[in-house]
């Protein structure tokens, strides 16, 4: 084991040191905010694709629900009660799964929009204070 007071002690750098350093921590930050940028765009598209993915899955099911009412009247009028009244349950579920569908694929694709970065233009305002010198110190405000 070495002795920790052996070590050396970082010394500490000038102000020209430090203000040769600026640019580099600059642009290291400005590349961490963009990837920030991509990386919340990227989710927001996702709930986008899922959502209309959805949405067009209700829209499926509603033509099929169409279909079966369109059977519906062909049995009714050719046919006795017991079959058009199967056909009109078939006819409710599917009405009943195009709704539920609908309504999951609307909230989907409602927390995807509008597809702007928020987090990431927060945390960018917040640099730019910190850079200005405003704000308090020690806090995330």
């Amino acid at each position: 084991m070495t002795d920790p007071a052996a070590e050396p002690k970082p010394r500490k750098r000038s102000l020209f040191e430090l203000l040769a350093s600026l640019p580099e921590q600059v642009q290291t930050l400005v590349h961490r905010e963009i990837e920030l940028v991509k990386t919340e765009l990227v989710e927001k598209l996702k709930a986008i694709g899922t959502g209309a993915g959805l949405l067009l899955g209700a829209v499926i099911v509603f033509l099929f629900f169409i279909g079966v009412l369109l059977t519906l009247a062909i049995i009714g009028l050719s046919a006795v009660l017991p079959a058009w009244a199967a056909a009109l349950i078939v006819a409710g579920v599917l009405l009943l799964v195009a709704v539920i569908l609908g309504l999951v694929g609307y909230r989907i694709l409602m927390r995807g929009i509008p597809p702007v970065p928020t987090e990431s233009i927060a945390s960018i305002q917040k640099d730019i204070f910190a850079i200005k010198g405003e704000g308090r110190r020690g806090t995330d405000e």
